[in-house]
């Protein structure tokens, strides 16, 4: 797996009808999951933590567990995902401007996990939540 450049994957999950998770769109007209590279000498954990904060503005949450890691050999990615749990209730949606690229302006929304993404999503992300979705069953993790 040398090569391959380490991401994590902060999720957030809110139970309502059906488990929804955290998404956002961004400027560029995609949906996707808040995701970022792992630094030099950072712990994944904390990684996690910094790309949720960096990206959606949530500084009050802490790391569950571990979900597991899914490799993208044609984009040479390594994505390690966590389950994180926020102290406060959030939004239905809002937005955040992040510093990320120059800076852009992020529309976070509620992704129904159980509903199949629309077209809005890149595939990888499509591939993503379909993992997350098959660990937080396999783990017995209550919908």
């Amino acid at each position: 797996m040398n090569g391959l450049v380490k991401k994590v994957v902060p999720i957030v999950i809110r139970r309502r009808d059906s488990p929804e998770i955290l998404a956002f769109r961004h400027p560029r007209g995609d949906s996707q999951l808040v995701k970022g590279t792992l630094e030099e000498g950072e712990e994944p954990e904390c990684a996690a933590l910094r790309e949720l904060a960096e990206e959606s503005g949530i500084r009050d949450a802490t790391v569950e567990r571990a979900l597991g890691r899914l490799v993208f050999p044609e984009i040479a990615q390594d994505w390690h995902f966590f389950l994180c749990r926020v102290a406060c209730p959030l939004a239905e949606e809002w937005s955040f401007f992040t510093q990320d690229d120059g800076g852009h302006l992020f529309e976070f929304f509620w992704q129904v996990l159980e509903v199949e993404p629309d077209s809005s999503w890149h595939e990888d992300f499509c591939r993503a939540l379909s993992f997350v979705r098959r660990q937080l069953e396999s783990a017995g993790t209550p919908n």
